[in-house]
Protein backbone atom coordinates (compact mmCIF):
# COMPACT_ATOMS: atom_id res chain seq x y z
CA UNK A 1 0.00 0.00 0.00
CA UNK A 2 3.03 2.76 1.13
CA UNK A 3 4.71 1.91 -2.63
CA UNK A 4 1.23 2.34 -4.34
CA UNK A 5 0.64 5.77 -2.13
CA UNK A 6 4.38 6.52 -2.97
CA UNK A 7 3.84 6.42 -6.68
CA UNK A 8 0.57 8.02 -6.89
CA UNK A 9 2.67 11.05 -5.13
CA UNK A 10 5.57 10.90 -7.78
CA UNK A 11 3.13 10.69 -10.65
CA UNK A 12 1.55 13.93 -9.14
CA UNK A 13 4.07 15.88 -8.47
CA UNK A 14 5.78 15.13 -12.53
CA UNK A 15 2.11 16.23 -13.39
CA UNK A 16 2.43 19.61 -11.39
CA UNK A 17 5.61 20.21 -12.66
CA UNK A 18 4.42 20.12 -16.51
CA UNK A 19 1.88 22.40 -15.36
CA UNK A 20 4.17 24.68 -13.85
CA UNK A 21 6.19 24.44 -17.32
CA UNK A 22 3.19 25.06 -19.74
CA UNK A 23 1.27 28.01 -17.77
CA UNK A 24 3.80 30.30 -18.87
CA UNK A 25 3.76 29.62 -22.33
CA UNK A 26 -0.39 29.94 -22.64
CA UNK A 27 0.61 33.58 -20.67
CA UNK A 28 2.34 34.62 -23.49
CA UNK A 29 0.87 33.03 -26.45
CA UNK A 30 -2.31 34.57 -24.41
CA UNK A 31 -5.28 36.43 -26.63
CA UNK A 32 -4.97 40.44 -27.18
CA UNK A 33 -7.99 41.92 -27.90
CA UNK A 34 -7.89 45.40 -29.81
CA UNK A 35 -10.77 47.45 -29.72
CA UNK A 36 -11.53 49.28 -32.81
CA UNK A 37 -14.59 51.73 -33.45
CA UNK A 38 -15.70 54.23 -36.46
CA UNK A 39 -19.00 56.41 -36.59
CA UNK A 40 -19.57 55.16 -40.21
CA UNK A 41 -22.59 52.75 -41.03
CA UNK A 42 -22.12 48.98 -40.14
CA UNK A 43 -22.82 48.46 -43.97
CA UNK A 44 -20.30 50.96 -45.25
CA UNK A 45 -17.29 50.04 -47.32
CA UNK A 46 -15.14 51.55 -44.21
CA UNK A 47 -17.06 48.64 -42.06
CA UNK A 48 -16.19 46.40 -44.56
CA UNK A 49 -12.84 47.18 -44.84
CA UNK A 50 -11.88 46.88 -40.98
CA UNK A 51 -13.61 44.12 -40.74
CA UNK A 52 -10.92 42.47 -43.51
CA UNK A 53 -8.42 44.05 -41.54
CA UNK A 54 -9.27 42.42 -38.33
CA UNK A 55 -9.54 38.80 -40.24
CA UNK A 56 -6.25 39.15 -41.76
CA UNK A 57 -4.78 40.34 -38.37
CA UNK A 58 -6.43 37.43 -36.62
CA UNK A 59 -5.29 35.14 -39.30
CA UNK A 60 -1.38 36.61 -39.51
CA UNK A 61 -0.91 36.97 -35.68
CA UNK A 62 -1.87 33.37 -35.51
CA UNK A 63 -4.83 34.16 -33.26
CA UNK A 64 -2.73 36.04 -30.89
CA UNK A 65 -4.40 39.51 -31.92
CA UNK A 66 -8.13 39.81 -32.27
CA UNK A 67 -9.65 43.33 -33.33
CA UNK A 68 -13.22 43.55 -31.69
CA UNK A 69 -14.81 46.08 -34.16
CA UNK A 70 -17.47 48.69 -32.77
CA UNK A 71 -19.23 50.44 -35.87
CA UNK A 72 -22.07 53.30 -35.91
CA UNK A 73 -20.84 55.10 -33.31
CA UNK A 74 -21.44 52.83 -30.79
CA UNK A 75 -18.57 54.45 -28.91
CA UNK A 76 -19.00 58.29 -29.53
CA UNK A 77 -18.99 60.33 -32.66
CA UNK A 78 -15.78 60.93 -34.36
CA UNK A 79 -14.08 63.51 -31.92
CA UNK A 80 -14.60 61.17 -28.75
CA UNK A 81 -13.23 58.16 -30.41
CA UNK A 82 -9.97 60.42 -31.21
CA UNK A 83 -10.19 61.17 -27.20
CA UNK A 84 -10.75 57.59 -26.56
CA UNK A 85 -7.67 56.02 -28.50
CA UNK A 86 -5.23 59.50 -27.15
CA UNK A 87 -6.91 58.09 -23.19
CA UNK A 88 -6.33 54.44 -24.27
CA UNK A 89 -10.35 53.44 -23.91
CA UNK A 90 -10.20 52.53 -27.29
CA UNK A 91 -7.28 50.76 -29.08
CA UNK A 92 -7.77 52.14 -32.71
CA UNK A 93 -10.04 54.46 -33.95
CA UNK A 94 -11.09 55.94 -37.48
CA UNK A 95 -12.28 59.22 -38.94
CA UNK A 96 -12.07 63.02 -40.09
CA UNK A 97 -11.86 64.66 -36.49
CA UNK A 98 -7.83 64.67 -35.60
CA UNK A 99 -7.39 68.49 -33.90
CA UNK A 100 -6.43 66.14 -31.49
CA UNK A 101 -3.73 64.18 -33.00
CA UNK A 102 -2.76 67.40 -34.76
CA UNK A 103 -4.37 70.08 -36.59
CA UNK A 104 -1.92 70.18 -39.34
CA UNK A 105 -3.06 66.57 -40.42
CA UNK A 106 -6.17 69.35 -41.37
CA UNK A 107 -4.12 70.57 -44.32
CA UNK A 108 -5.02 67.63 -46.73
CA UNK A 109 -8.67 68.52 -46.52
CA UNK A 110 -7.98 72.60 -48.15
CA UNK A 111 -10.37 73.15 -51.03
CA UNK A 112 -9.67 72.15 -54.44
CA UNK A 113 -6.62 70.34 -53.39
CA UNK A 114 -6.49 67.43 -55.47
CA UNK A 115 -8.03 66.99 -58.83
CA UNK A 116 -9.08 63.62 -58.45
CA UNK A 117 -8.82 60.07 -55.72
CA UNK A 118 -6.03 59.09 -57.90
CA UNK A 119 -3.58 62.32 -57.02
CA UNK A 120 -4.96 62.37 -53.17
CA UNK A 121 -3.36 58.67 -53.23
CA UNK A 122 -0.62 59.22 -55.13
CA UNK A 123 0.21 62.53 -52.39
CA UNK A 124 -0.65 60.23 -49.25
CA UNK A 125 1.66 57.42 -50.62
CA UNK A 126 4.56 59.80 -51.91
CA UNK A 127 7.56 61.67 -49.45
CA UNK A 128 5.11 64.89 -48.60
CA UNK A 129 2.18 63.25 -47.74
CA UNK A 130 4.30 60.23 -45.48
CA UNK A 131 5.36 63.20 -43.72
CA UNK A 132 2.52 65.33 -43.17
CA UNK A 133 1.23 61.39 -41.00
CA UNK A 134 4.33 61.46 -39.23
CA UNK A 135 2.67 63.31 -36.52
CA UNK A 136 0.97 62.76 -32.97
CA UNK A 137 3.46 60.56 -30.95
CA UNK A 138 3.37 63.51 -28.61
CA UNK A 139 -0.05 63.48 -27.82
CA UNK A 140 -0.57 59.56 -27.87
CA UNK A 141 -0.91 58.74 -31.11
CA UNK A 142 0.31 56.71 -33.60
CA UNK A 143 -0.65 57.32 -37.27
CA UNK A 144 -1.56 53.84 -39.38
CA UNK A 145 -2.87 55.27 -42.40
CA UNK A 146 -6.13 56.76 -44.09
CA UNK A 147 -8.66 55.23 -45.90
CA UNK A 148 -10.51 57.38 -48.69
CA UNK A 149 -13.76 59.22 -46.56
CA UNK A 150 -14.00 60.67 -50.52
CA UNK A 151 -14.76 64.10 -52.13
CA UNK A 152 -17.36 66.29 -50.29
CA UNK A 153 -20.46 67.51 -52.18
CA UNK A 154 -23.20 69.91 -51.63
CA UNK A 155 -26.35 68.62 -51.04
CA UNK A 156 -29.88 70.54 -49.89
CA UNK A 157 -33.42 70.92 -49.54
CA UNK A 158 -34.19 73.73 -52.00
CA UNK A 159 -32.36 73.48 -55.37
CA UNK A 160 -29.79 72.66 -57.39
CA UNK A 161 -25.85 74.35 -56.78
CA UNK A 162 -24.42 75.34 -60.10
CA UNK A 163 -22.56 78.56 -58.96
CA UNK A 164 -21.73 80.43 -56.09
CA UNK A 165 -24.57 82.46 -55.86
CA UNK A 166 -27.15 79.35 -55.32
CA UNK A 167 -25.48 78.08 -52.25
CA UNK A 168 -25.31 82.02 -50.84
CA UNK A 169 -27.32 82.20 -47.46
CA UNK A 170 -27.80 78.22 -47.08
CA UNK A 171 -27.64 76.98 -43.74
CA UNK A 172 -25.36 73.74 -43.98
CA UNK A 173 -24.24 71.14 -41.55
CA UNK A 174 -20.45 70.43 -41.57
CA UNK A 175 -18.70 68.51 -39.75
CA UNK A 176 -16.06 70.02 -37.03
CA UNK A 177 -13.13 70.60 -39.28
CA UNK A 178 -11.51 74.03 -39.27
CA UNK A 179 -10.76 74.04 -43.01
CA UNK A 180 -14.29 72.72 -43.93
CA UNK A 181 -16.07 75.11 -41.70
CA UNK A 182 -13.87 78.03 -43.15
CA UNK A 183 -14.57 77.08 -46.56
CA UNK A 184 -18.05 76.90 -46.69
CA UNK A 185 -18.22 80.20 -44.76
CA UNK A 186 -15.99 81.86 -47.45
CA UNK A 187 -18.36 80.38 -50.61
CA UNK A 188 -21.42 82.20 -48.74
CA UNK A 189 -22.87 79.50 -47.09
CA UNK A 190 -23.56 79.47 -43.27
CA UNK A 191 -21.72 76.20 -41.87
CA UNK A 192 -23.50 74.63 -38.73
CA UNK A 193 -21.09 72.35 -36.86
CA UNK A 194 -23.50 69.25 -35.97
CA UNK A 195 -22.32 65.63 -34.91
CA UNK A 196 -22.67 63.44 -37.13
CA UNK A 197 -25.23 61.16 -35.25
CA UNK A 198 -27.79 64.22 -35.43
CA UNK A 199 -27.75 64.90 -38.89
CA UNK A 200 -30.71 63.21 -40.26
CA UNK A 201 -33.18 64.92 -37.85
CA UNK A 202 -31.69 68.16 -37.88
CA UNK A 203 -32.44 67.65 -41.42
CA UNK A 204 -35.46 66.37 -41.14
CA UNK A 205 -36.86 69.55 -38.74
CA UNK A 206 -35.05 71.65 -41.17
CA UNK A 207 -32.27 73.16 -38.62
CA UNK A 208 -30.38 73.03 -41.91
CA UNK A 209 -31.21 73.43 -45.24
CA UNK A 210 -28.68 70.99 -46.38
CA UNK A 211 -25.24 69.12 -46.12
CA UNK A 212 -21.65 68.78 -48.08
CA UNK A 213 -21.31 65.16 -47.77
CA UNK A 214 -19.07 62.42 -49.28
CA UNK A 215 -21.80 60.37 -51.11
CA UNK A 216 -21.87 57.14 -49.28
CA UNK A 217 -22.33 58.97 -46.04
CA UNK A 218 -25.23 60.71 -48.21
CA UNK A 219 -26.88 57.50 -49.31
CA UNK A 220 -26.23 55.42 -46.19
CA UNK A 221 -26.98 57.79 -43.47
CA UNK A 222 -30.43 58.51 -45.89
CA UNK A 223 -29.86 62.10 -45.58
CA UNK A 224 -30.95 62.10 -49.33
CA UNK A 225 -34.77 61.61 -47.83
CA UNK A 226 -34.72 65.24 -46.72
CA UNK A 227 -32.15 66.99 -49.20
CA UNK A 228 -33.00 66.06 -52.43
CA UNK A 229 -30.76 68.10 -54.84
CA UNK A 230 -27.05 66.59 -54.99
CA UNK A 231 -24.74 69.14 -56.57
CA UNK A 232 -21.32 67.25 -57.41
CA UNK A 233 -18.82 69.66 -56.98
CA UNK A 234 -15.03 67.52 -55.55
CA UNK A 235 -14.72 70.64 -53.63
CA UNK A 236 -12.73 68.95 -50.50
CA UNK A 237 -11.30 65.44 -50.61
CA UNK A 238 -11.23 64.44 -46.92
CA UNK A 239 -9.21 61.21 -45.52
CA UNK A 240 -11.10 58.48 -42.92
CA UNK A 241 -7.46 59.05 -40.80
CA UNK A 242 -6.93 55.34 -38.88
CA UNK A 243 -4.72 56.06 -36.32
CA UNK A 244 -4.32 53.96 -32.95
CA UNK A 245 -3.33 54.80 -29.09
CA UNK A 246 0.77 54.98 -28.94
CA UNK A 247 1.77 53.13 -25.95
CA UNK A 248 -1.05 50.55 -26.80
CA UNK A 249 1.25 50.26 -30.33
CA UNK A 250 4.52 50.54 -28.87
CA UNK A 251 3.45 47.69 -26.24
CA UNK A 252 2.75 45.16 -28.97
CA UNK A 253 6.01 42.81 -29.88
CA UNK A 254 7.51 43.57 -33.23
CA UNK A 255 6.27 40.41 -35.05
CA UNK A 256 2.94 41.64 -33.88
CA UNK A 257 3.02 45.67 -34.88
CA UNK A 258 4.74 43.98 -38.20
CA UNK A 259 1.31 42.34 -38.83
CA UNK A 260 -0.76 45.48 -37.81
CA UNK A 261 0.75 47.21 -40.20
CA UNK A 262 0.44 45.16 -43.38
CA UNK A 263 -3.21 44.73 -42.61
CA UNK A 264 -3.29 48.15 -42.82
CA UNK A 265 -1.46 48.15 -46.55
CA UNK A 266 -2.88 45.35 -47.36
CA UNK A 267 -6.75 47.20 -46.70
CA UNK A 268 -5.61 50.30 -47.80
CA UNK A 269 -4.94 48.85 -51.42
CA UNK A 270 -8.16 46.55 -51.42
CA UNK A 271 -10.21 49.66 -49.88
CA UNK A 272 -9.00 51.81 -53.00
CA UNK A 273 -9.77 49.28 -55.85
CA UNK A 274 -13.34 49.79 -55.09
CA UNK A 275 -14.14 52.82 -54.74
CA UNK A 276 -15.15 53.29 -58.06
CA UNK A 277 -17.22 50.12 -58.61
CA UNK A 278 -19.10 52.02 -54.84
CA UNK A 279 -19.83 54.81 -56.15
CA UNK A 280 -21.24 53.94 -59.32
CA UNK A 281 -23.67 51.65 -57.56
CA UNK A 282 -24.67 54.24 -55.03
CA UNK A 283 -25.00 57.26 -57.63
CA UNK A 284 -27.33 54.64 -59.63
CA UNK A 285 -29.58 53.89 -55.82
CA UNK A 286 -29.88 58.08 -55.59
CA UNK A 287 -31.43 58.03 -58.78
CA UNK A 288 -33.74 54.97 -58.04
CA UNK A 289 -34.51 56.86 -54.88
CA UNK A 290 -35.91 60.10 -56.80
CA UNK A 291 -32.38 62.70 -55.64
CA UNK A 292 -31.77 65.45 -58.33
CA UNK A 293 -28.13 64.91 -59.66
CA UNK A 294 -26.23 67.82 -61.14
CA UNK A 295 -22.27 67.98 -62.18
CA UNK A 296 -20.98 71.72 -60.48
CA UNK A 297 -18.33 73.74 -62.79
CA UNK A 298 -15.62 74.04 -60.09
CA UNK A 299 -14.00 77.19 -61.35
CA UNK A 300 -16.09 79.84 -59.85
CA UNK A 301 -15.91 78.16 -56.80
CA UNK A 302 -12.05 77.77 -56.87
CA UNK A 303 -11.82 81.57 -57.69
CA UNK A 304 -12.90 82.25 -54.44
CA UNK A 305 -11.14 80.01 -51.71
CA UNK A 306 -7.70 81.38 -51.94
CA UNK A 307 -8.34 83.21 -48.28
CA UNK A 308 -8.61 79.94 -46.67
CA UNK A 309 -5.31 78.68 -48.22
CA UNK A 310 -4.22 82.38 -47.02
CA UNK A 311 -5.71 81.40 -43.26
CA UNK A 312 -4.27 77.89 -42.45
CA UNK A 313 -0.87 79.30 -44.04
CA UNK A 314 -0.66 81.70 -41.49
CA UNK A 315 -1.32 79.22 -38.66
CA UNK A 316 0.22 76.63 -40.06
CA UNK A 317 3.16 78.10 -41.97
CA UNK A 318 3.15 79.34 -45.60
CA UNK A 319 6.08 77.57 -46.80
CA UNK A 320 4.01 74.18 -45.14
CA UNK A 321 0.70 74.79 -47.15
CA UNK A 322 2.65 75.56 -50.14
CA UNK A 323 4.69 72.04 -50.18
CA UNK A 324 1.31 70.29 -49.68
CA UNK A 325 -0.23 72.62 -52.40
CA UNK A 326 2.38 71.81 -54.83
CA UNK A 327 2.99 68.07 -54.24
CA UNK A 328 -1.02 67.57 -54.38
CA UNK A 329 -0.48 69.01 -57.97
CA UNK A 330 1.88 66.19 -59.33
CA UNK A 331 4.81 68.92 -58.77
Amino acid sequence: MSIFIADKRRILRVSLLCLAAVLPLQTVHAETVLRLAHASSSSSLINEAVTKFAAEVKEKSKGDLTVQIFPDGQLGDEGPIADGVGAGSIDIGLGGVVDQIDPKLNVVTLPFLFADAKAAHTFLDGPVGKSVFDTGGDRGYRMLGALDSGFRQFANSAHPIKAPEDISGLKLRTPPNPVILATIKQLGALPQSIPFGEVYTSLQAKVVDGVEPEIRDFFDQKWYESAKYLSVSNYIWTPNYWYMNKDRYDGLSDAERTVIDTAVADTTVWYRGKLDEVYADVRAKLTQAGVEINEVDGAPFRALVDPVYQQFGAEWGADFVANVRKAADGQ
